[in-house]
């Protein structure tokens, strides 16, 4: 028995390097987010910055390590072998839980994550224990076993700090854009020195009470003032830093802001590193001091009550060590921790853009009260003050490209580091785990919306957006709960066998997920998603377009292809795949239609033909991917509603015309990736024989409609075929054809100077 005891010890090791992997990948956001989205300084520097405080934190962590031991649950009611179930329930459901959000790109919480599995399998073994036959106990006496007022106290704690961040956040954000405006840099040097002292000193107590009040070299008379004097040490500090950013920007002309940045990342990290280490190695080394405890008493597993657990233990340093290792290796190589930073970046950014999230009704509806209520509140203020807080508002002409701009200023970067700092301090101070996810996206999205960044082009996708991640959230504490106490059930009667085959199970389930991304994150590069243009001038823009035009050739070719060959086969699957591969196209499409303002806008001087040229050909290209959508649509449908498979001749027949787009899309496709757009010439030339061949085709189906039986849902999808490939091929004949009338080769293209070019 004690065999299978050190078997899952072996496993919750893995586990938690595992953890420690997929979790990092999805707290990143809470300490990255504002210093990628501010640009305040290089992405490596954040990064080493950032690195630093995690391993700091890492560090420091050894007291938070008791919630996983008995912040939920009442150790003392169950036997030895219970508890390994539940840590083992906990630790399998967490990884894959975890992973399923980094997939999605989508930011959770790892605390909520750790609180409701614990529930849920502590409360699946102890109603095992209820109701055994002859334990004589009901489910009032559930109640001995789940440690009622702190779970209770966690998760009210975790759920108040949604609202309370999101309205502090807004709260602080707009008195500071009312104060410094987006024009802060303009503003006398005291503006500045005054918002550092509140900032460094909220970020600085943050660190000390926060991340260093566990450490070993803190003496013990600094811990004493810091306990009985908060008020004091947070007066003096506000006044040194308000001296010291003064100077340092009056006589080293120090970025005062981007100082604010650093420090703050750097103290959200440490607290991220010291708050959430609890949730991935946390369940492990309570496993482990479990597994000595048992061991050393010489009873037997099912006999031995965990009483021991609830004492207080220290964890070892070098655990530690390697657990802040492992984060920061993860911090720099997970492709999924950037995917999920990107989410709440975009979510929060000042300019307008491509949407990630579609809105909703719900998401429509909170839009119009908020508008409403806007309105109320606009007639009831003075008008002065409507005038004086919109000029606060006015933003700086930008000279960079919108694509290249950061996502929120300086001045909001520093808000959101700051008022998260005094949040999580605040819960520190009065003993609450409380979810650094919630707070920082919170407090992210309150300052975004203070800050106008949610106008009525984008607040409708903000929202949606917003709510996803809500939702998403209150999903992970419901599937948490459940999937938990799922696991314990089947590892409490399945034993080493389920054990065994649920080990098996997730680590299929990663690898299956790792390679999804990988795959998927391939194929975003190798399809080369859909350059904007940028050129000043019709030849710039038809040089800059070339990749984009090959690009949607050599896809066009492949989905046009797939659906015929789908279609002849009756292989839904293929089907499925090219409506996804068409659908994709068609937003890539969109996107590049959705550029055209900032194209126009973008222009050194204003340019009618390149302007015209570029709208011209993404409306044949918008009329390329419609005919392909229409193709492949109706093949799926007609095959998924099981109809009556084409006859051979029809097959035959669509098989010849797809040889001949072949040679036509790949003559096309040459041309562009070469920029020999003289072979235009030729591939026009055969437009009367390629439509030729369309118009036969459809005089055969004709014939055969009228002299042979055919199911009328046949000869629909053959005539919508041939009908759309007639459409697909106008629409690429006018592309060549704009294309052909607009190139000069005795003209140099001329391109729009970018921002890097003029400093060298």
């Amino acid at each position: 028995m004690e065999n299978l005891y050190i078997y899952m010890l072996a496993a919750l090791a893995f586990l938690a390097v595992a953890d420690l992997v997929v979790g990092v990948s999805n707290d990143a956001v809470n300490f990255l987010n504002s210093a990628i989205g501010s640009k305040a300084v290089s992405f490596k520097t954040i990064m080493i910055v950032a690195s630093i405080g995690v391993a700091v934190g890492a560090m420091t962590s050894s007291g938070m390590m008791e919630v996983a031991r008995k912040g939920i649950f009442n150790p003392g009611e169950f036997m030895f072998n219970e508890i390994m179930v539940i840590f083992m329930a906990v630790m399998l459901t967490d990884i894959l839980l975890l992973d399923f959000f980094n997939t999605l790109g989508l930011p959770t919480s790892t605390t909520v994550s750790i609180v409701f599995e614990l529930l849920g399998a502590s409360v699946a073994v102890a109603m095992i224990k209820i109701y055994s036959d002859d334990s004589g106990q009901n489910i009032i006496d559930l109640a001995n076993y789940i440690n009622n007022s702190k779970a209770i106290e966690i998760i009210l704690g975790i759920l108040l700090s949604v609202v309370v961040a999101f309205t502090i956040g807004a709260i602080i954000q707009y008195i500071s854009r009312i104060l410094l405006t987006f024009k802060f840099e303009e503003k006398p040097i005291w503006y500045s020195a005054i918002f550092s002292g509140f900032a460094v000193t909220s970020i600085m107590y943050f660190i000390i009470v926060k991340g260093l009040k566990n450490a070993a070299f803190m003496p013990a008379s600094v811990k004493e003032f810091l306990s009985a004097h908060p008020m004091t040490f947070i007066g003096l500090s506000f006044i040194a830093f308000t001296i010291l950013s003064y100077l340092a920007v009056k006589i080293f002309n120090a970025k005062i802001y981007t100082i604010i940045i650093v420090i703050g990342t750097f103290a959200l990290a440490v607290a991220f590193a010291g708050n959430d280490l609890v949730n991935f190695i946390g369940v492990p080394i309570a496993a482990y001091n479990s597994y000595e405890v048992w061991s050393a008493s010489g009873e037997l597993a099912t006999n031995f009550a965990m009483v021991d657990l609830s004492k207080p233990v220290q964890t070892e340093p070098y655990l530690l060590l390697i657990a802040g290792l492992i984060m920061v290796l993860t911090l720099w190589f997970s492709s999924k921790a950037k995917a999920v930073v990107k989410t709440s970046v975009d979510l929060s950014r000042q300019s307008e853009g491509k949407e990630r999230f579609e809105p909703n009704f719900l998401s429509r509806k909170i839009v119009r009260l908020t508008i409403g209520l806007s309105e109320h509140i606009d007639n009831v203020l003075p008008e002065s003050y409507k005038k004086w807080t919109n000029n606060q508002y006015i933003k700086p002409v930008s000279l960079v490209k919108a694509q290249d701009a950061p996502a929120f200023d300086l001045v909001r970067a520093a808000v959101n580091l700051m008022v998260a700092s005094v949040l999580i301090s605040i819960a520190t101070s009065m003993k609450l785990p409380l979810s650094t996810t919630y707070v920082t996206f919170m407090v992210a999205m309150g300052t975004s919306l203070a800050d106008r960044a949610w106008g009525s082009e984008s607040a409708v996708y903000r929202v949606a957006g917003v709510l996803n991640v809500i939702g998403g959230w209150f999903f992970t504490a419901f599937s948490a709960f459940m999937a938990a106490a799922i696991m314990a059930i089947i590892l409490f009667y399945g034993g080493a066998y389920a054990l065994t085959g649920l080990l098996i199970l997730a680590v299929v389930l990663l690898l299956k997920n790792y390679l999804s991304h990988r795959k998927s994150s391939q194929v975003m590069r190798e399809e080369d998603k859909l350059q904007k243009a940028e050129s000043s001038s019709t030849q710039g823009v038809i040089y800059e377009s070339a990749s984009t035009i090959a690009s949607v050739v050599k896809r066009g070719n492949r989905i046009y292809t797939s659906a015929i060959n789908g279609l002849s086969t009756q292989n839904l699957t293929v089907l499925k795949k090219n409506k996804k591969q068409i659908n994709k196209l068609s937003l890539e499409i969109d996107e590049l239609r959705d550029n055209i303002f900032y194209f126009i806008k973008n222009l050194e001087e204003p340019s009618l033909s390149a302007s015209n040229f570029y709208i011209n050909i993404l409306g044949h290209l918008q009329d390329i991917t419609q005919s392909l959508e229409n193709i492949s649509k109706v093949s799926h449908k007609h095959v998924n509603n099981n109809h009556k498979k084409l006859k051979f001749s029809q097959i035959k027949e669509l098989k010849d015309l797809d040889q001949q787009l072949e040679v036509l899309f790949k003559s096309t496709q040459d041309a562009f990736e070469s920029h020999s757009f003289e072979e235009i010439e030729a591939i026009l030339n055969s437009r009367t024989e390629v439509f030729n061949i369309v118009k036969e085709k459809i005089q055969r189906q004709v014939e055969r409609t009228r002299s042979e039986e055919l199911s009328p849902k046949n000869t629909t999808l053959y005539f919508n075929l041939l009908l759309e490939t007639k459409d697909l091929l106008s629409a690429i004949m006018d592309l060549l054809e704009e294309y052909f009338n607009s190139h000069d080769s005795k003209v140099k293209p001329a391109t729009v100077t970018k921002p890097e070019d003029k400093k060298e």
